[in-house]
């Protein structure tokens, strides 16, 4: 239980979290930074933690000249592309296994090619898409190793994705960070970038369903 009370409040305080971080070791900021990023696209099990919220405070700590934008930058693009491959590896490796058998309780054949054909037409714009959605970011890169969606259009997409994830919104957070209002109203601002887009997705998702159970 205080294990998921600390993940809540860091989630809901990252801000406080990381700068304390950051004065008490320094440039080890970056490693810590990394391991979450990553784990949160390259670890299934691991949907939760902050993405869009911990960019954004990444740029306002870098605006306000306590961590290296640059250095920032390019360790958070390192995490969320190879996180992204290894959770399209982790998929590629478990559907075989686990869907060995034809139309089994676990795989129906007809599912897995509907599948693969959306991934392989639709695969990129969704991967791209799906960087600004919490838990989508998780699951898209697995399911796309499922659907055994090609590598290399794979690895285009991931890295197009992460460039714009991760540059578009630490630099907001760079440029936007330091004026008064965001700062007043930062917390409001990190529950938005975690409500709203997750709402979205829920809405989606519901709509989805609606059009299946029509007839």
């Amino acid at each position: 239980m205080e294990l998921i009370s600390f993940l809540i409040d860091f989630i809901l305080h990252v801000d406080d979290h990381l700068q304390a971080f950051v004065q008490a070791y320094g440039v080890w900021v970056y490693a810590l930074l990394f391991l979450i990023v990553f784990v949160e696209t390259g670890v299934v099990v691991m949907p939760f933690l902050p993405g869009d919220s911990l960019l954004f405070v990444v740029g306002a700590l870098a605006g306000a000249g306590l961590m290296s934008y640059p250095v920032a930058v390019a360790v958070l693009l390192a995490a969320a592309i190879l996180g992204d491959q290894c959770n399209y590896t982790i998929g590629r490796w478990v559907g075989p296994r686990v869907f060995q058998w034809e139309n089994s309780r676990f795989f129906n054949k007809q599912a897995f090619e509907r599948a693969h054909a959306f991934y392989e037409k639709y695969g990129g714009i969704t991967i791209v898409l799906a960087r600004f959605m919490p838990f989508l970011r998780t699951f898209v890169p697995f399911v796309a190793g499922v659907a055994e969606m090609s590598r290399v259009k794979f690895t285009l997409y991931n890295i197009v994705g992460a460039l714009i994830w991760v540059l578009g919104i630490c630099t907001a957070g760079y440029f936007l960070g330091s004026l008064p209002w965001v700062k007043q109203n930062l917390d409001f601002i990190i529950w938005a970038m975690i409500l709203v887009p997750g709402l979205i997705v829920i809405a989606g998702a519901w709509r989805a369903r609606q059009r299946a159970m029509a007839p």
